[in-house]
Formats: structure tokens, C-alpha cells, sequence
């Protein structure tokens, strides 16, 4: 892979990531992502603006048509992205917990 290649999978991981924790985390400009939300309500949108991992699937989706040079890639390169976001999601939120539900819990 040449360094061009190398320069845009980052930059796709970063734009990824940063689309996705604006959508999911932050408020935006204006309170311009509050209002969003409040649109969006409880349906499937809403809810999906609430779950970074999930979000980040959909945000990578399109990123990666931008990448790939067969359609045969895209799958891979999809799932690359989301992951990329999700781990900087994750590094950068140390305190970032998950907890197994107990069998029987559910």
C-alpha cells in the first residue's frame, strides 16, 4: 500500500470518527445536534444517535465508498472504519466501561 493510500485510510478514520462523536456526544454549533435529536425523537434515528458503536457503522458506510477501489473491498473496508472510530472512541474515553449482563438477566 503507498503512502497516498495510507495518508487516506487516516484520514477516512479520523473524518469517521469525528462525524460519528459529533452525531453521538456533542451538542453541535447552535445547539444545532440538540435540535436534531429532539426531531429525530424515539424512533429508529433517535435511537441510533444514541450509541456511538452503532452510528459509527452508518457514518463509515459512505466514507467507504470514497475508499475502496472494488466493490469487493467495501465490506472490509467498512468495518475497518467503524472499528478505527470505535477504538479511538475508546482510547480516548479511558473510563469507558462495559459490563456483561448475568445469565438470566436478560
Amino acid at each position: 500500500m503507498d503512502l497516498e493510500r495510507w495518508f487516506r485510510l487516516i484520514l477516512a478514520v479520523l473524518a469517521t470518527w469525528r462525524l460519528t462523536h459529533l452525531l453521538a456526544m456533542e451538542d453541535g454549533p447552535g445547539d444545532a445536534i440538540v435540535i436534531l435529536r429532539k426531531w429525530l425523537g424515539d424512533g429508529f434515528f433517535g435511537k441510533l444517535m444514541d450509541c456511538f458503536y452503532c452510528l459509527s457503522l452508518w457514518i463509515a458506510a459512505p466514507v467507504a465508498c470514497l475508499l475502496m477501489k472494488k466493490w469487493s473491498e467495501w465490506p472490509l473496508v467498512w468495518l475497518a472504519l467503524s472499528g478505527a472510530a470505535c477504538l479511538l472512541e475508546r482510547l480516548g474515553n479511558p473510563s469507558l466501561t462495559t459490563q456483561q449482563t448475568p445469565p438470566g438477566e436478560q
